[in-house]
């Protein structure tokens, strides 16, 4: 018997169906697919309007590069300052991200702007320690390449005896210094005897037993006075051990029938104040003669300057920068006169002996 006619339709209409969501489902795909293509093909022919084409920056002042930045509804940041040969002041040497990227309206650019080629004298290190050169190396930017260490007994270990480049050459930013360096006295020293030679022998000798001098004060001692240039008194004393960088004074006779101020042999030394710019500097001395320049010229900040003065009786040493004081020292100062010795062998109105009526301490006067 054949199954009932309704049954058949039921089922033919089912498929209908079933092939009705099929094609709707296909036809969704194919839609989707041609909007991502026409989307696509939209943003490879013409960009989206958000996204902005960085320029290059390099070689802009920072100001034409801001205003370019805002143009472009960007946000320029400077991110570091460096020293360049190659690029002035103000001027943009590096950028991130590079050139030609395409990036967001409201994007942060990082700029690398050039701080120009810093030129400037270069110090003078001599007699410096090496830490303080150190230091000083660091802040200016310079780089210490190598030392060399050399005997000297003249200046103490571990400070400065010559340098390259030398004082007040001109040097930028990241240059190489080299520095020799001294590699010291001994320890301690033993004072010659010194009175009763003649003061050029005595520097002589200072210079075999590596010591250090310091005042050497021509003293009047009227007309029984020791011939001039004899040494009459010493501080320290003969055979006393001492720092090798310890001075020792002197006190030499002026010269038979001499009488009057006592003389003073001075090593002075100034260092002038760091500055940009070259300074006026005068040295004047004040003593029984008057005042008067030691030295009046222009210096470097930095530099060093050191000479020998001669000074009468009471002195002093003021040194000026720019007309402003910038330290004051006394060089010396005159002792009261001798008293007339009164022994029963002394004549009325004789002059005092070598010795006689001198303060047996006289280095403190010098």
């Amino acid at each position: 018997m054949a199954p009932p006619r309704p049954a058949r339709t039921g089922m033919t209409v089912q498929m209908l169906l079933d092939r009705d969501w099929v094609l709707a489902l296909s036809l969704a795909f194919v839609v989707a697919v041609v909007v991502w293509f026409g989307h696509s093909v939209k943003e490879f022919l013409g960009p989206s309007e958000s996204l902005v084409l960085l320029p290059s920056f390099d070689g802009q002042t920072f100001s034409d590069a801001n205003d370019e930045c805002g143009r472009l509804h960007l946000q320029c940041t400077v991110i570091a300052r460096r020293a360049s040969d190659r690029f002035p002041a103000d001027v943009v040497m590096g950028q991130e991200p590079e050139a030609g990227a395409r990036v967001r309206e409201g994007r942060a650019v990082a700029l690398i702007v050039s701080t120009g080629v810093s030129i400037y004298p270069m110090p003078d290190f001599r007699y410096d320690s090496l830490r303080d050169v150190t230091l000083t190396l660091s802040r200016l930017r310079l780089r210490l390449a190598k030392t060399t260490v050399v005997p000297n007994d003249d200046i103490p270990a571990q400070h400065v005896v010559g340098q390259d480049p030398l004082p007040l050459t001109s040097v930028r930013e990241g240059s190489e210094v080299s520095l020799t360096l001294s590699k010291g006295p001994p320890t301690s020293v033993r004072v010659p005897t010194f009175v009763g030679m003649n003061v050029d022998q005595a520097r002589d000798a200072a210079v075999t037993a590596k010591v250090h001098l310091g005042q050497v004060v021509w003293t009047p001692f009227g007309t029984d006075g020791p011939p001039r240039g004899t040494v009459v008194r010493q501080l320290p004393a003969a055979d006393t051990r001492i720092d090798p960088f310890s001075l020792v004074s002197l006190q030499v006779s002026a010269g038979p029938g001499v009488a009057g101020y006592i003389v003073r042999q001075v090593h002075v030394a100034a260092t002038i104040p760091l500055a940009d710019d070259v300074a006026h500097v005068r040295m004047v001395v004040k003593d029984q003669t008057g005042t008067w320049n030691v030295y009046d010229g222009y210096a470097q900040g930095g530099q060093k300057i050191d000479l020998n003065v001669t000074a009468i009786g009471t002195a002093e040493l003021d040194t000026y920068v720019n007309n402003e004081l910038l330290s004051s020292s006394t060089l010396g100062v005159e002792p009261p006169l001798p008293a007339i010795p009164r022994g029963k062998n002394a004549k009325a109105g004789a002059s005092p002996g070598p010795l006689e009526g001198i303060t047996p301490e006289p280095v403190p006067t010098f």
